[in-house]
């Protein structure tokens, strides 16, 4: 197989599906369609130039408060409502995820991939400031430059809180930050061959390269202003000797100790260099965007034939470890494409929750003018992902959510506590208890959308009505990341519609229906049908992501 090799075929329905599905949070039908017979090459740029990199900014959704609609981020710290304000932030980046009236993207599930990756939380940090402005480190430079990346978030105010670097000085180095970031930034821990990869002198010599620098103003209430400082007389100014694991990446191993204002950046830049030119370190962020958008499971023959080419051109002086061309090649690949990978990647709960929303329409009320609105919807949308272990901006630890990282990998958000909470999760489509606002009940009409496959409704006599399978088909578009087999078609139909009754009955009943349409009796019988069989789908759907 030309594993990297562009894939040139015409999208179908069934490809542009799943290059929506794991390049966004999920598709809509109408984008299902618009990308069908594009190019791979043309779809992914579309996604690309689609990114908006200035939405309006997070604003208190709390109709209760006086500031009710407007942002926060311009005021000065409030404590008692940092809380709040943290949830609106996540509020906010949902928004982005399921907004349906945007362009499809993929800006915000990258993103989510460096959020993964960078780790840092709210619940750690708890400056809502603070996270704001980590979050739009990621979003502006998701598709940027790797360097860039690496650079800026080891002085980012959040990082430095969330794992420590503001009490890294010199006599006393604080190695916490040091170890993650080549254990879990760059390099990896490991290669795939189960070598290790740096030493723990390295941890020490990193934690020295990285002393003196602090963020301010965290959690200072009152405060109208916060960022990052370097205190060179906490600088560690000596040289630091790293080990042969980094094989003369930079001349003798060394970072040459500096004493000068800018030493923390000089230090830093000479840091970021050796980290990524350690072979590994390409690599290793290849094999987790492999994970992320194609198949957690990486074999020999991927490692030898995605991986390390993918690597290399990563890597390579033409590319520069820009980010975007490697989006673009893992993205437009025949390995992508490939019938294997469909139906590879159980969906997470933010995917099953945001992609649901939009795979079905459920319109997301507008920020600013029906913010009470967005807030019952992105309540509803949040705890539940949290009950499903999946806390936005609120990882388990450094590691990051553990179905991106261990054995099993995304099998992972299946377990015996989730399973009947993503069931009811896609139940809520269906019995549409949800109130977003007056006339907005969340979920999905099925007598309706029913109603509006049959032609000349009234038409009793005259118009044959819809079968069961015409049903079955209508519901099934597009939902599923591979094909039904027939058995599973006739089980839908025969045992969860018809429950064992011939299909015949259903035209006698669909056509009472139509006669009747105001009848309550008849409505509810038709309805209590495909009810059940939509209900069912939807649990089945929940499984693969594509």
């Amino acid at each position: 197989m030309p594993y990297l090799d562009q894939y040139t075929q015409p999208l179908t329905a069934a490809t542009a599906a799943h290059l929506l599905r794991r390049a966004t949070f999920g598709p809509t039908q109408t984008e299902i369609t618009n990308f069908t017979g594009l190019t791979a090459a043309q779809a992914v740029q579309q996604l690309i130039n689609n990114a908006n990199y200035s939405p309006p900014p997070p604003i208190d959704l709390d109709s209760t408060q006086p500031t009710a609609g407007q942002t926060y981020l311009d005021k000065p710290f409030n404590g008692d409502r940092a809380f709040d304000f943290g949830n609106y932030l996540r509020h906010w980046w949902l928004g982005l995820m399921t907004s349906q009236t945007a362009l499809p993207s993929l800006l915000d599930k990258l993103t989510l991939f460096w959020q993964n990756h960078f780790v840092t939380t709210f619940t750690i940090v708890g400056d809502y400031r603070y996270v704001y402005q980590y979050l739009q480190l990621l979003r502006n430079n998701a598709l940027g430059n790797f360097r860039t990346l690496v650079t800026k978030i080891s002085k980012e105010p959040a990082m430095l809180a969330y794992l420590n670097g503001n009490e890294n000085e010199v006599g006393k180095p604080n190695e916490n930050y040091a170890r993650e970031l080549q254990e879990l930034f760059t390099v990896g821990a490991f290669d795939f061959a189960g070598n290790k990869n740096y030493s723990e002198d390295d941890v020490k010599a990193v934690a020295r390269v990285l002393t003196g620098w602090k963020n301010t103003n965290s959690w200072v209430v009152g405060s109208t202003s916060f960022g990052t400082t370097f205190t060179l007389s906490k600088h560690d100014k000596l040289d630091k000797v790293f080990s042969a694991s980094y094989n003369n990446t930079i001349p003798n191993n060394t970072i040459v100790g500096r004493s000068t204002a800018t030493a923390g950046d000089d230090e830093l830049n000479d840091l970021v260099t050796m980290l990524l030119k350690h072979p590994q370190t390409p690599r290793f962020i290849c094999r987790k965007l492999y994970r992320w958008y194609v198949n957690p499971n990486v074999t020999q023959t991927i490692e030898d034939n995605v991986i390390i080419p993918l690597a290399q051109f990563f890597a390579s002086a033409q590319n520069n470890y820009a980010i975007q061309p490697v989006i673009v090649k893992l993205l437009t690949s025949q390995i992508f494409f490939d019938d294997s990978n469909r139906g590879a990647i159980v969906k997470s709960p933010v995917e099953l929750a945001v992609g649901t929303m939009r795979f079905f329409n459920q319109p997301v009320p507008d920020m600013t003018t029906d913010y009470a609105a967005f807030k019952v919807y992105f309540d509803f949308m949040f705890w539940r992902m949290y009950d499903m272990q999946m806390a936005l901006i609120d990882q388990p630890s450094v590691f990051g959510y553990e179905p991106y990282y261990q054995t099993g990998y995304s099998k992972i958000w299946m377990n015996t506590t989730t399973i009947a909470l993503r069931s009811d999760y896609t139940d809520a489509y269906i019995w549409r208890w949800l109130e977003v606002k007056p006339g907005y009940k969340m979920g999905i009409d099925v007598l309706a959308w029913a109603t509006s496959l049959q032609p000349n409704f009234s038409d009793v006599a005259g118009t044959a009505p819809i079968s069961c399978v015409d049903v079955q088909v209508a519901f099934s578009k597009n939902l599923f990341a591979t094909d039904l087999f027939q058995s599973q078609k006739d089980f839908l139909i025969d045992t969860i519609m018809m429950q064992g009754i011939p299909r015949s009955s259903w035209t006698f009943e669909w056509n009472a229906y139509r006669t009747a349409p105001t009848d309550t009796n008849k409505r509810n019988g038709v309805t209590w049908r495909l009810q059940n069989l939509m209900k069912y789908m939807l649990r089945m759907a929940e499984y693969h992501i594509s």
